[in-house]
């Protein structure tokens, strides 16, 4: 009984732990982000909220204005495009897939699309600390030129990827 009890106060407290996120490198030619959080939820579970981008991405930070007009084609090539009556963006394209485990995305989003940079965002799912929980890691990797100038970019990205990342891993009601 203290054992259920045990795993069942170890899985809400990883639940109530906040996401960390980190900047872990901002340059004028390159930007590194990282974030990592849990969810309540076992990996497949969690693989296809990930995949369900439509229903946990903000629709404040689309082109159309309505997160339900994204998708992702969970294969190698695939498409993350957002696709509605009066236009069509490419956000990203699938470059890795490994079911539960590993969604990797070459994508310059949002203002780095017209910068000419080189993008990576890499979602990784892992066992949780706690049965039916699990644990996401999502990096995103810029470069560009110096010319790109992404220091100022920094602050900004991170804020709008967070808020993406605490979505994917606590459902808004």
């Amino acid at each position: 009984m203290f054992a259920r009890v045990f795993a069942g106060a170890v899985a809400l407290a990883a639940m109530a732990a906040p996401a960390f996120a980190e900047v872990k490198a901002a340059a004028a030619d390159g930007l590194v982000f990282q974030f990592k959080g849990q969810m309540a939820m076992p990996r497949d579970a969690a693989w296809t909220r990930l995949l369900a981008i439509g229903s946990w991405w903000s629709s404040a930070h689309t082109y159309s204005g309505d997160a339900a007009n994204m998708s992702i084609d969970p294969v190698a090539g695939g498409c993350w495009c957002e696709m509605w009556s009066d236009g069509e963006v490419e956000h990203g394209r699938v470059i890795s897939m490994m079911r539960n485990d590993v969604l990797r995305f070459q994508t310059a989003l949002g203002p780095l699309q017209d910068t000419g940079v080189s993008a990576v965002m890499t979602f990784t799912l892992a066992e949780g600390p706690a049965a039916g929980t699990t644990s996401v890691t999502m990096d995103y990797n810029v470069v560009g030129s110096s010319l790109t100038n992404l220091t100022p970019l920094a602050s900004p990205v991170d804020g709008v990827l967070q808020e993406q990342f605490n979505r994917l891993i606590k459902p808004v009601d």
